[in-house]
């Protein structure tokens, strides 16, 4: 497949609806967090010439244990309408204080515990996302991940089995992707639904269960 174009697109206006969220949602209501700014990391520097990103990304093929996101589907679900998933029906999600001018992911270590980014080999399978939608940025441990619509993509540990999409809204923050890259705003919940904690590590300071204090 040829290497895949990066394309930036403006994030959409937010909208007054009508809540749809799935059950189980539980937060109070709050404003939404302002996108924030952030510098491009130095793989993702948009200056950089196309060969020496494809050599870098070669460089750094991602371990045998990472797990690969080997297809895009858009598709439509009930109620939610248009979404990005896997090829196993995860749905993709992608998050406000990440940038798509340049294209680059603010989420990482605990974030990406709960929000695990979807990672590439560079040769991702598309059906019903436009080629011309999709790239790849380098995160900061060398693995590749996948935009669409210049935003990074993720999927949701919250999410217990596919076609779930109970990561929309969370924090306020974080929206379930259309093809287009932008935030699929059909189903927002009314209240503003808290992440769920990151994995347990062993670490007695993180059995609380919950997610205060964490700001994704």
């Amino acid at each position: 497949m040829a290497q895949l174009k990066r394309t930036v697109i403006v994030a959409s206006a937010m909208i007054a609806l009508t809540a749809c969220a799935p059950a189980g949602y539980d937060g109070a209501n709050s404003s939404a967090a302002e996108p924030v700014a952030v510098a491009a990391a130095e793989p993702t520097a948009a200056a950089e010439p196309e060969a020496t990103a494809t050599a870098e990304a070669a460089d750094q093929a991602p371990p045998a244990d990472v797990r690969l996101t080997e297809q895009l589907i858009g598709k439509k679900l009930p109620r939610m309408g248009a979404v990005v998933t896997d090829q196993d029906g995860w749905v993709l999600y992608r998050f406000d204080k990440d940038s798509a001018d340049p294209p680059s992911s603010n989420c990482v270590d605990k974030c990406a515990q709960v929000w695990p980014p979807a990672l590439t080999d560079g040769n991702p399978q598309l059906r019903g996302v436009s080629d011309d939608k999709v790239g790849t940025i380098t995160r900061q441990d060398g693995t590749r991940q996948i935009t669409v619509g210049g935003w990074p993509v993720y999927r949701y540990i919250g999410d217990k089995k596919p076609g779930q999409w109970k990561g929309q809204g969370v924090g306020g923050t974080w929206f379930v992707v259309d093809p287009n890259g932008k935030k699929n705003l059909t189903c927002v919940p009314t209240g503003t639904p808290k992440p769920v904690a990151p994995p347990s590590t062993g670490d007695s300071g993180s059995s609380d269960g919950g997610s205060a204090g964490y700001s994704y």
